[in-house]
């Protein structure tokens, strides 16, 4: 029994010891699960031509202040400029901080970022959108709701790189080492 525990601690403190390998997971899983979701998400914001990454499309507002949009006869020119810069940078969002982190840039910054993100579309989907149905409960025998349940595991994926960091493989790593020793 000695020895089988000699192995199974050998074994546990070489993983406790391979610090990269979570980050490095953690970012694949963001590749894997949810960068093509969130420029996807983008590409529906998106107005027409290149005028479009200023100008969002009438669904940009349709899906980020519901609400608001209904209220205002779904007119974008009669909602604030609040309304405006949010959507804007809503959008961008969706485009930069997923693929910030594929690249490893300014990873702790972005997964942050992106947790912020996370919450608000959550809260938009169930108060403005009016989605509870999708908001599921923790610790029951249903694995797949929208937003506790899946939407808590990118949460941690995410939190494990801001803790973290990017790794090895990235250009955070990259930019680290071009500023020479601390």
């Amino acid at each position: 029994m000695t020895s089988l525990l000699s192995h199974y601690f050998a074994v546990t403190d070489r993983l406790a010891r391979a610090d990269w390998l979570l980050s490095t997971l953690a970012r694949f899983l963001v590749a894997a699960i949810l960068l093509v979701y969130f420029l996807n998400s983008g590409l529906t914001k998106l107005g027409d031509g290149l005028a479009g990454l200023l100008m969002p499309s009438a669904g940009a507002y349709a899906q980020i202040f519901p609400k608001a949009f209904e209220a205002a006869g779904y007119d974008s020119d009669a909602l604030s400029v609040f309304h405006q810069i949010v959507v804007i940078a809503g959008t961008w969002a969706e485009f930069i901080l997923p693929v910030a982190i594929v690249l490893g840039l300014f990873t702790r910054l972005a997964a942050l970022g992106m947790i912020g993100f996370v919450v608000l579309q959550s809260l938009t989907d169930i108060y403005g959108h009016g989605q509870t149905d999708a908001l599921g409960a923790w610790f029951d025998r249903f694995p797949d709701a929208l937003v506790l349940d899946q939407r808590g595991l990118w949460v941690f994926v995410l939190l494990v790189l801001v803790i973290k960091g990017a790794g090895p493989l990235s250009f955070d790593r990259a930019l680290r080492g071009s500023m020479g020793p601390a």
